[in-house]
Protein backbone atom coordinates (compact mmCIF):
# COMPACT_ATOMS: atom_id res chain seq x y z
CA UNK A 1 0.00 0.00 0.00
CA UNK A 2 1.02 3.22 -0.62
CA UNK A 3 0.56 6.45 0.16
CA UNK A 4 -2.36 7.87 -1.71
CA UNK A 5 -3.56 4.09 -1.75
CA UNK A 6 -3.68 4.47 2.52
CA UNK A 7 -5.18 8.02 2.20
CA UNK A 8 -8.13 6.74 0.33
CA UNK A 9 -8.04 3.40 2.41
CA UNK A 10 -8.11 6.29 5.41
CA UNK A 11 -11.13 8.56 4.31
CA UNK A 12 -12.94 5.48 3.72
CA UNK A 13 -12.25 3.78 7.41
CA UNK A 14 -12.80 7.11 9.11
CA UNK A 15 -16.53 7.35 7.52
CA UNK A 16 -17.44 3.66 8.28
CA UNK A 17 -16.38 4.38 11.95
CA UNK A 18 -18.46 7.25 12.22
CA UNK A 19 -21.38 5.43 10.71
CA UNK A 20 -20.67 2.29 12.80
CA UNK A 21 -21.04 4.37 15.92
CA UNK A 22 -24.18 6.34 14.44
CA UNK A 23 -25.56 3.26 14.40
CA UNK A 24 -24.69 1.56 17.78
CA UNK A 25 -28.35 2.35 19.27
CA UNK A 26 -30.15 0.33 16.20
CA UNK A 27 -27.62 -2.62 17.04
CA UNK A 28 -28.24 -5.04 19.10
CA UNK A 29 -25.93 -4.74 22.06
CA UNK A 30 -24.72 -8.77 21.80
CA UNK A 31 -23.56 -10.60 18.97
CA UNK A 32 -25.62 -13.81 17.56
CA UNK A 33 -22.65 -16.04 16.68
CA UNK A 34 -21.83 -19.15 18.21
CA UNK A 35 -18.26 -20.28 18.95
CA UNK A 36 -16.12 -21.37 15.60
CA UNK A 37 -18.01 -18.96 13.32
CA UNK A 38 -15.15 -17.63 12.32
CA UNK A 39 -13.10 -20.72 11.47
CA UNK A 40 -15.87 -22.14 9.28
CA UNK A 41 -16.01 -18.56 6.73
CA UNK A 42 -12.76 -17.77 6.62
CA UNK A 43 -9.69 -19.88 4.24
CA UNK A 44 -7.33 -22.53 6.39
CA UNK A 45 -4.25 -20.60 5.94
CA UNK A 46 -3.00 -17.30 4.64
CA UNK A 47 -2.78 -16.01 1.05
CA UNK A 48 -0.04 -16.73 -1.01
CA UNK A 49 0.13 -12.95 -2.64
CA UNK A 50 -1.45 -10.10 -1.40
CA UNK A 51 -4.72 -9.28 -1.19
CA UNK A 52 -6.64 -6.03 -2.72
CA UNK A 53 -7.33 -3.74 0.50
CA UNK A 54 -10.84 -3.27 -0.50
CA UNK A 55 -11.30 -6.80 -0.22
CA UNK A 56 -9.64 -7.19 4.00
CA UNK A 57 -11.57 -3.70 4.47
CA UNK A 58 -14.88 -5.15 3.29
CA UNK A 59 -14.52 -8.43 4.71
CA UNK A 60 -14.46 -6.17 8.47
CA UNK A 61 -17.63 -5.29 7.74
CA UNK A 62 -18.81 -8.41 6.86
CA UNK A 63 -16.99 -10.99 9.35
CA UNK A 64 -15.53 -9.11 12.32
CA UNK A 65 -18.49 -6.63 12.82
CA UNK A 66 -21.23 -9.19 13.39
CA UNK A 67 -19.23 -11.06 16.38
CA UNK A 68 -18.48 -8.05 18.15
CA UNK A 69 -20.05 -7.51 21.35
CA UNK A 70 -21.13 -3.26 21.37
CA UNK A 71 -19.71 -2.50 24.40
CA UNK A 72 -20.15 1.12 23.69
CA UNK A 73 -23.74 0.64 23.25
CA UNK A 74 -26.40 2.58 24.81
CA UNK A 75 -27.91 -0.53 26.28
CA UNK A 76 -24.45 -2.28 27.44
CA UNK A 77 -24.40 -2.14 31.26
CA UNK A 78 -22.50 -5.71 31.83
CA UNK A 79 -19.65 -5.94 33.83
CA UNK A 80 -17.88 -2.81 33.87
CA UNK A 81 -17.47 -0.06 30.51
CA UNK A 82 -15.15 0.12 28.35
CA UNK A 83 -14.25 3.91 26.94
CA UNK A 84 -13.95 4.69 22.97
CA UNK A 85 -13.99 8.01 22.31
CA UNK A 86 -13.15 10.11 18.98
CA UNK A 87 -10.18 11.80 20.24
CA UNK A 88 -8.93 8.20 21.54
CA UNK A 89 -9.24 6.61 17.97
CA UNK A 90 -7.33 9.15 16.47
CA UNK A 91 -4.94 9.06 19.66
CA UNK A 92 -4.08 5.27 18.45
CA UNK A 93 -4.08 6.53 14.43
CA UNK A 94 -0.76 8.65 15.00
CA UNK A 95 0.72 6.38 17.78
CA UNK A 96 0.94 3.75 15.83
CA UNK A 97 1.88 5.66 12.68
CA UNK A 98 5.63 5.85 14.60
CA UNK A 99 5.39 2.66 15.51
CA UNK A 100 8.29 2.19 18.44
CA UNK A 101 8.99 0.22 21.73
CA UNK A 102 9.51 3.36 24.37
CA UNK A 103 11.87 0.99 26.79
CA UNK A 104 13.24 4.18 27.65
CA UNK A 105 14.08 7.52 27.13
CA UNK A 106 16.71 7.44 24.55
CA UNK A 107 13.90 4.90 22.49
CA UNK A 108 11.79 7.82 21.75
CA UNK A 109 11.99 10.77 24.13
CA UNK A 110 8.72 12.31 23.53
CA UNK A 111 6.92 8.62 24.79
CA UNK A 112 8.76 8.97 27.93
CA UNK A 113 8.26 12.52 28.97
CA UNK A 114 4.71 12.79 27.94
CA UNK A 115 3.84 10.01 30.37
CA UNK A 116 5.71 11.43 32.84
CA UNK A 117 3.70 14.58 32.56
CA UNK A 118 0.06 12.91 31.75
CA UNK A 119 0.34 10.47 34.70
CA UNK A 120 0.68 13.66 36.89
CA UNK A 121 -2.27 15.59 35.21
CA UNK A 122 -4.02 12.63 35.95
CA UNK A 123 -3.16 12.76 39.58
CA UNK A 124 -4.11 16.09 39.71
CA UNK A 125 -7.22 15.28 38.25
CA UNK A 126 -8.42 12.98 40.61
CA UNK A 127 -6.97 14.88 43.38
CA UNK A 128 -3.71 12.50 44.81
CA UNK A 129 -1.23 13.91 47.03
CA UNK A 130 1.85 15.53 45.61
CA UNK A 131 3.77 12.63 46.50
CA UNK A 132 2.41 10.70 43.71
CA UNK A 133 3.72 12.90 41.16
CA UNK A 134 6.41 12.37 38.94
CA UNK A 135 7.49 15.76 39.04
CA UNK A 136 7.77 15.11 43.55
CA UNK A 137 11.22 12.72 41.75
CA UNK A 138 10.51 10.45 44.97
CA UNK A 139 6.98 8.69 43.64
CA UNK A 140 5.30 8.90 40.62
CA UNK A 141 2.89 7.19 38.33
CA UNK A 142 3.12 4.88 34.85
CA UNK A 143 0.34 3.18 32.20
CA UNK A 144 0.03 -0.48 32.57
CA UNK A 145 -2.19 -2.71 30.57
CA UNK A 146 -4.37 -3.53 32.93
CA UNK A 147 -5.11 -3.54 37.22
CA UNK A 148 -4.04 -6.89 37.11
CA UNK A 149 -0.68 -6.08 35.86
CA UNK A 150 -0.88 -2.77 38.19
CA UNK A 151 -1.09 -5.40 41.04
CA UNK A 152 1.57 -7.85 39.65
CA UNK A 153 4.02 -5.22 39.92
CA UNK A 154 3.31 -3.55 42.66
CA UNK A 155 3.42 -7.28 44.82
CA UNK A 156 6.40 -7.86 42.98
CA UNK A 157 8.06 -4.81 44.34
CA UNK A 158 6.35 -4.91 48.21
CA UNK A 159 8.05 -8.83 48.31
CA UNK A 160 11.37 -7.63 47.14
CA UNK A 161 11.24 -4.82 49.88
CA UNK A 162 10.02 -7.11 52.76
CA UNK A 163 13.05 -9.85 51.23
CA UNK A 164 15.19 -6.72 51.29
CA UNK A 165 14.91 -6.38 55.15
CA UNK A 166 13.85 -10.06 56.32
CA UNK A 167 16.34 -12.14 53.62
CA UNK A 168 16.24 -15.62 55.79
CA UNK A 169 12.25 -15.57 55.79
CA UNK A 170 11.36 -18.70 52.87
CA UNK A 171 9.09 -17.80 50.01
CA UNK A 172 6.26 -20.24 51.18
CA UNK A 173 6.28 -18.19 54.66
CA UNK A 174 4.64 -14.92 52.42
CA UNK A 175 1.33 -14.10 52.71
CA UNK A 176 -0.66 -11.82 50.34
CA UNK A 177 -3.83 -10.65 51.59
CA UNK A 178 -7.29 -9.97 49.53
CA UNK A 179 -10.63 -10.26 50.80
CA UNK A 180 -13.66 -12.43 49.93
CA UNK A 181 -14.74 -9.78 47.31
CA UNK A 182 -11.18 -8.75 46.38
CA UNK A 183 -11.25 -9.07 42.07
CA UNK A 184 -9.40 -12.23 40.76
CA UNK A 185 -6.39 -10.45 40.42
CA UNK A 186 -4.90 -10.96 43.65
CA UNK A 187 -5.60 -14.45 43.68
CA UNK A 188 -3.84 -14.78 40.17
CA UNK A 189 -0.89 -12.22 41.67
CA UNK A 190 -0.61 -15.20 43.98
CA UNK A 191 -0.51 -17.85 41.71
CA UNK A 192 1.88 -16.08 38.67
CA UNK A 193 4.82 -15.18 42.17
CA UNK A 194 3.81 -18.81 43.91
CA UNK A 195 2.43 -17.06 46.99
CA UNK A 196 0.25 -18.32 49.59
CA UNK A 197 -2.82 -16.24 49.65
CA UNK A 198 -5.54 -15.27 52.51
CA UNK A 199 -8.75 -14.31 51.49
CA UNK A 200 -10.03 -12.14 54.75
CA UNK A 201 -13.53 -12.34 55.10
CA UNK A 202 -16.51 -9.42 54.67
CA UNK A 203 -19.87 -9.20 55.06
CA UNK A 204 -22.98 -7.75 54.29
CA UNK A 205 -23.13 -6.08 57.81
CA UNK A 206 -20.53 -4.65 56.86
CA UNK A 207 -21.53 -3.47 53.04
CA UNK A 208 -18.86 -6.10 52.04
CA UNK A 209 -15.93 -3.68 53.22
CA UNK A 210 -12.55 -4.89 54.90
CA UNK A 211 -12.72 -3.33 58.48
CA UNK A 212 -9.25 -2.73 60.35
CA UNK A 213 -10.34 -5.32 63.06
CA UNK A 214 -10.91 -8.59 60.59
CA UNK A 215 -7.05 -7.52 59.44
CA UNK A 216 -5.92 -6.82 62.79
CA UNK A 217 -7.32 -10.35 64.08
CA UNK A 218 -5.69 -12.17 60.95
CA UNK A 219 -1.96 -10.39 61.47
CA UNK A 220 -1.78 -11.55 64.86
CA UNK A 221 -3.10 -15.37 63.77
CA UNK A 222 -0.64 -15.41 60.80
CA UNK A 223 2.68 -13.59 62.57
CA UNK A 224 1.70 -15.92 65.83
CA UNK A 225 2.07 -18.99 63.00
CA UNK A 226 5.33 -18.21 61.27
CA UNK A 227 4.11 -16.44 58.57
CA UNK A 228 4.88 -13.18 56.65
CA UNK A 229 2.32 -11.28 55.96
CA UNK A 230 3.56 -8.51 53.01
CA UNK A 231 1.06 -6.82 51.32
CA UNK A 232 -2.78 -6.35 51.22
CA UNK A 233 -5.01 -5.65 48.38
CA UNK A 234 -7.79 -3.14 49.45
CA UNK A 235 -10.27 -2.19 47.42
CA UNK A 236 -12.45 1.06 46.34
CA UNK A 237 -15.22 -0.30 44.91
CA UNK A 238 -15.74 -3.54 44.31
CA UNK A 239 -16.71 -5.69 41.24
CA UNK A 240 -19.41 -7.57 42.81
CA UNK A 241 -21.37 -4.86 45.02
CA UNK A 242 -18.67 -1.28 44.56
CA UNK A 243 -17.88 -1.89 48.30
CA UNK A 244 -15.12 0.47 49.38
CA UNK A 245 -12.56 -0.99 52.01
CA UNK A 246 -12.28 0.65 55.24
CA UNK A 247 -8.60 2.31 54.74
CA UNK A 248 -8.56 4.50 57.50
CA UNK A 249 -9.41 1.28 59.89
CA UNK A 250 -6.76 -0.64 57.65
CA UNK A 251 -3.86 1.91 57.53
CA UNK A 252 -4.17 2.22 61.64
CA UNK A 253 -3.93 -1.31 62.22
CA UNK A 254 -1.02 -1.50 59.04
CA UNK A 255 0.91 1.19 61.49
CA UNK A 256 1.99 -1.82 63.62
CA UNK A 257 3.56 -3.71 60.87
CA UNK A 258 5.64 -1.14 58.98
CA UNK A 259 6.63 -3.44 55.65
CA UNK A 260 3.04 -4.38 55.01
CA UNK A 261 2.62 -2.98 51.60
CA UNK A 262 -0.94 -0.78 51.24
CA UNK A 263 -1.92 -1.33 47.42
CA UNK A 264 -5.63 0.20 46.55
CA UNK A 265 -7.11 -1.50 43.39
CA UNK A 266 -9.74 1.01 42.09
CA UNK A 267 -10.07 0.08 38.74
CA UNK A 268 -13.43 1.02 38.19
CA UNK A 269 -14.05 3.85 41.14
CA UNK A 270 -11.15 5.62 41.23
CA UNK A 271 -12.20 7.11 38.95
CA UNK A 272 -15.01 9.34 40.10
CA UNK A 273 -12.32 11.12 42.50
CA UNK A 274 -12.58 13.64 39.35
CA UNK A 275 -15.53 14.73 41.10
CA UNK A 276 -14.62 16.10 44.74
CA UNK A 277 -17.74 15.52 45.99
CA UNK A 278 -17.16 11.63 46.31
CA UNK A 279 -13.67 11.71 47.56
CA UNK A 280 -14.17 11.43 51.08
CA UNK A 281 -17.01 8.76 50.90
CA UNK A 282 -14.24 6.71 48.77
CA UNK A 283 -11.68 6.55 50.95
CA UNK A 284 -9.11 9.26 48.91
CA UNK A 285 -7.75 10.84 52.05
CA UNK A 286 -6.83 7.83 53.48
CA UNK A 287 -5.21 6.62 49.97
CA UNK A 288 -3.27 10.12 50.07
CA UNK A 289 -2.34 9.71 53.30
CA UNK A 290 -1.17 6.20 53.94
CA UNK A 291 -1.24 3.88 51.02
CA UNK A 292 1.84 2.54 49.24
CA UNK A 293 0.45 2.16 45.86
CA UNK A 294 -3.19 3.13 44.02
CA UNK A 295 -4.40 2.13 40.75
CA UNK A 296 -7.89 3.06 38.29
CA UNK A 297 -8.52 2.61 34.92
CA UNK A 298 -8.91 5.18 32.53
CA UNK A 299 -9.95 2.81 29.92
CA UNK A 300 -12.90 1.73 32.17
CA UNK A 301 -14.48 4.87 33.13
CA UNK A 302 -11.94 7.37 31.83
CA UNK A 303 -12.88 7.83 28.66
CA UNK A 304 -9.35 6.76 27.23
CA UNK A 305 -9.41 3.56 24.84
CA UNK A 306 -7.97 0.35 26.29
CA UNK A 307 -5.27 -0.38 27.67
CA UNK A 308 -5.10 3.02 29.91
CA UNK A 309 -4.40 1.76 33.53
CA UNK A 310 -3.03 3.51 35.78
CA UNK A 311 -0.82 3.00 39.00
CA UNK A 312 1.00 5.50 40.70
CA UNK A 313 3.70 4.73 43.64
CA UNK A 314 4.48 6.52 46.81
CA UNK A 315 8.30 5.61 46.37
CA UNK A 316 9.34 4.61 42.59
CA UNK A 317 12.55 3.14 44.37
CA UNK A 318 10.77 0.06 45.38
CA UNK A 319 10.07 -0.42 42.11
CA UNK A 320 13.17 0.22 40.50
CA UNK A 321 14.95 -1.75 42.99
CA UNK A 322 12.66 -4.70 42.75
CA UNK A 323 12.35 -4.38 38.29
CA UNK A 324 15.61 -2.96 37.21
CA UNK A 325 17.92 -5.60 35.00
CA UNK A 326 20.15 -3.53 32.43
CA UNK A 327 22.28 -5.24 30.22
CA UNK A 328 25.10 -3.27 28.43
CA UNK A 329 22.86 -2.91 25.51
CA UNK A 330 20.10 -1.04 27.38
CA UNK A 331 22.34 1.00 29.36
CA UNK A 332 22.48 5.06 28.14
CA UNK A 333 23.62 8.40 28.87
CA UNK A 334 20.60 9.75 30.78
CA UNK A 335 20.23 6.43 32.28
CA UNK A 336 23.27 5.96 34.01
CA UNK A 337 22.85 10.13 34.93
CA UNK A 338 19.46 9.24 36.31
CA UNK A 339 17.91 12.31 34.87
CA UNK A 340 15.54 10.80 32.66
CA UNK A 341 12.55 7.76 33.75
CA UNK A 342 13.21 4.38 31.94
CA UNK A 343 9.94 3.16 32.58
CA UNK A 344 11.19 -0.61 31.34
CA UNK A 345 11.57 -0.95 34.89
CA UNK A 346 8.58 0.18 36.07
CA UNK A 347 6.53 -2.84 35.11
CA UNK A 348 7.55 -6.93 33.84
CA UNK A 349 7.57 -6.07 29.98
CA UNK A 350 10.99 -4.18 28.55
CA UNK A 351 8.73 -2.51 25.36
CA UNK A 352 5.67 -0.39 25.35
CA UNK A 353 3.16 1.00 23.53
CA UNK A 354 2.68 4.88 23.26
CA UNK A 355 -0.74 4.72 25.66
CA UNK A 356 0.48 8.36 26.65
CA UNK A 357 -0.62 10.21 23.63
CA UNK A 358 -4.42 8.75 24.19
CA UNK A 359 -4.69 10.36 27.65
CA UNK A 360 -2.87 13.64 26.16
CA UNK A 361 -5.60 14.15 23.17
CA UNK A 362 -8.69 13.09 26.18
CA UNK A 363 -7.25 15.28 28.48
CA UNK A 364 -7.04 17.96 26.35
CA UNK A 365 -10.16 17.76 24.49
CA UNK A 366 -12.40 17.17 27.29
CA UNK A 367 -10.68 19.25 30.07
CA UNK A 368 -11.63 18.43 33.72
CA UNK A 369 -15.72 20.13 33.22
CA UNK A 370 -16.08 17.49 30.64
CA UNK A 371 -15.22 14.65 32.26
CA UNK A 372 -16.77 15.44 35.23
CA UNK A 373 -20.09 16.02 33.61
CA UNK A 374 -19.56 12.62 32.46
CA UNK A 375 -18.78 11.04 35.59
CA UNK A 376 -21.78 13.02 37.33
CA UNK A 377 -24.22 12.16 34.38
CA UNK A 378 -23.51 8.31 34.68
CA UNK A 379 -23.98 8.34 38.94
CA UNK A 380 -27.13 10.67 38.17
CA UNK A 381 -28.79 8.03 35.85
CA UNK A 382 -27.60 5.19 38.33
CA UNK A 383 -29.43 7.13 40.96
CA UNK A 384 -32.99 7.22 38.80
CA UNK A 385 -32.21 3.20 38.02
CA UNK A 386 -31.82 2.73 41.57
CA UNK A 387 -34.85 4.95 43.01
CA UNK A 388 -37.14 3.07 40.51
CA UNK A 389 -35.92 -0.42 41.76
CA UNK A 390 -36.64 1.05 45.45
CA UNK A 391 -40.16 1.67 44.71
CA UNK A 392 -40.65 -1.38 43.23
CA UNK A 393 -42.77 -4.36 43.98
CA UNK A 394 -40.78 -7.23 42.05
CA UNK A 395 -37.19 -5.96 42.70
CA UNK A 396 -35.09 -4.81 45.91
CA UNK A 397 -31.49 -3.51 46.00
CA UNK A 398 -28.89 -6.09 47.61
CA UNK A 399 -26.31 -3.26 48.56
CA UNK A 400 -26.43 0.45 48.87
CA UNK A 401 -26.03 1.95 45.10
CA UNK A 402 -22.03 2.29 44.68
CA UNK A 403 -22.09 5.34 42.49
CA UNK A 404 -22.74 3.96 38.55
CA UNK A 405 -23.48 0.99 40.26
CA UNK A 406 -26.94 -1.14 41.25
CA UNK A 407 -26.64 -4.49 42.55
CA UNK A 408 -30.47 -5.63 42.82
CA UNK A 409 -33.03 -8.80 42.69
CA UNK A 410 -36.13 -10.33 42.34
CA UNK A 411 -38.01 -10.24 45.61
CA UNK A 412 -41.35 -9.96 44.14
CA UNK A 413 -43.93 -8.92 47.25
CA UNK A 414 -46.67 -11.36 45.91
CA UNK A 415 -44.83 -14.22 46.87
CA UNK A 416 -42.99 -13.43 50.83
CA UNK A 417 -42.61 -16.31 51.83
CA UNK A 418 -39.61 -17.68 49.28
CA UNK A 419 -36.61 -18.43 50.90
CA UNK A 420 -33.19 -18.03 50.10
CA UNK A 421 -32.51 -21.29 47.91
CA UNK A 422 -35.86 -20.26 45.96
CA UNK A 423 -35.12 -16.71 45.36
CA UNK A 424 -32.04 -17.50 44.25
CA UNK A 425 -33.32 -19.99 41.88
CA UNK A 426 -35.77 -17.06 40.86
CA UNK A 427 -33.17 -15.00 40.44
CA UNK A 428 -30.67 -17.50 38.26
CA UNK A 429 -34.13 -17.95 35.80
CA UNK A 430 -34.40 -14.10 35.63
CA UNK A 431 -30.62 -13.29 34.67
CA UNK A 432 -31.02 -16.51 32.44
CA UNK A 433 -33.59 -14.68 30.25
CA UNK A 434 -31.98 -11.12 30.44
CA UNK A 435 -28.51 -12.82 29.14
CA UNK A 436 -30.74 -14.84 26.64
CA UNK A 437 -31.76 -11.31 25.26
CA UNK A 438 -29.85 -9.36 22.60
CA UNK A 439 -31.05 -5.66 23.24
CA UNK A 440 -29.53 -5.23 26.70
CA UNK A 441 -25.90 -6.58 27.93
CA UNK A 442 -26.31 -7.27 31.92
CA UNK A 443 -23.86 -9.06 34.66
CA UNK A 444 -24.98 -11.35 37.70
CA UNK A 445 -22.60 -11.58 40.87
CA UNK A 446 -23.07 -13.59 43.63
CA UNK A 447 -22.75 -11.62 47.35
CA UNK A 448 -22.35 -14.44 50.36
CA UNK A 449 -24.90 -17.05 49.03
CA UNK A 450 -27.32 -14.04 47.40
CA UNK A 451 -27.37 -14.60 43.57
CA UNK A 452 -28.38 -11.01 42.21
CA UNK A 453 -27.62 -8.77 38.98
CA UNK A 454 -25.63 -6.04 38.57
CA UNK A 455 -26.45 -2.91 36.96
CA UNK A 456 -23.33 -0.70 35.59
CA UNK A 457 -24.24 2.55 33.70
CA UNK A 458 -20.90 3.64 31.26
CA UNK A 459 -21.40 4.12 27.83
CA UNK A 460 -21.36 8.00 26.72
CA UNK A 461 -23.98 7.67 24.72
CA UNK A 462 -26.51 6.01 27.23
CA UNK A 463 -29.62 8.38 28.34
CA UNK A 464 -32.88 8.71 30.81
CA UNK A 465 -35.34 6.69 27.59
CA UNK A 466 -32.55 3.69 27.39
CA UNK A 467 -32.64 3.35 31.48
CA UNK A 468 -36.32 3.13 31.45
CA UNK A 469 -36.26 0.86 28.30
CA UNK A 470 -33.97 -1.41 30.60
CA UNK A 471 -36.38 -1.28 33.74
CA UNK A 472 -39.52 -2.35 31.06
CA UNK A 473 -37.69 -4.92 29.86
CA UNK A 474 -36.70 -6.19 33.25
CA UNK A 475 -40.11 -5.99 34.70
CA UNK A 476 -41.46 -8.14 31.59
CA UNK A 477 -39.14 -10.87 32.04
CA UNK A 478 -39.68 -10.54 35.97
CA UNK A 479 -43.07 -10.55 35.54
CA UNK A 480 -43.27 -13.74 33.83
CA UNK A 481 -41.01 -15.41 35.54
CA UNK A 482 -43.17 -14.74 38.82
CA UNK A 483 -46.16 -15.87 37.03
CA UNK A 484 -45.03 -18.94 36.05
CA UNK A 485 -44.10 -19.65 39.54
CA UNK A 486 -47.31 -18.77 41.25
CA UNK A 487 -48.98 -21.46 39.43
CA UNK A 488 -46.48 -23.86 40.05
CA UNK A 489 -47.01 -23.36 43.70
CA UNK A 490 -50.37 -23.49 43.04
Amino acid sequence: MNTEQFRRAGYQAIDRICDYHDSLRGRPVLCQVEPGYLRKVLPSSAPIEGEDFQLIADDYQKYIIPGLTHWQHPSFFAYFPTSSTFEGILAELYASSTSNPGFNWSASPACTELEAVVMDWTAQLLGLDKSFYNSSEVGGGVIQTSASDSVLVATVAARSRYIREHPHVAMEKLVLYTTTQTHSLGKKAGLVLGLTVRALEVTAQDDFALRGDTLKVALEEDVNAGFHPFILIGTVGTTSSGAVDRLDEIADVAKNYPLLWLHVDAAWAGVAFVCPEYREAYQLPAINKYIDSFCTNFHKWGLVHFDGSCLWVRHRRHLTNALDVTPEFLRSKHGDAGTAIDYRNWHLGLGRRFRSLKFWFALRARGVNGFQKYIANCISLNAMFAQRIYESDLFSVVTKPSLAMTVFRITPKSLPHLGTSELNALNRAFYARLAARSDIAITQTDLNGVFCVRMVIGAEKTVEGDIEQALALMREEAMVLVGNWARMRC
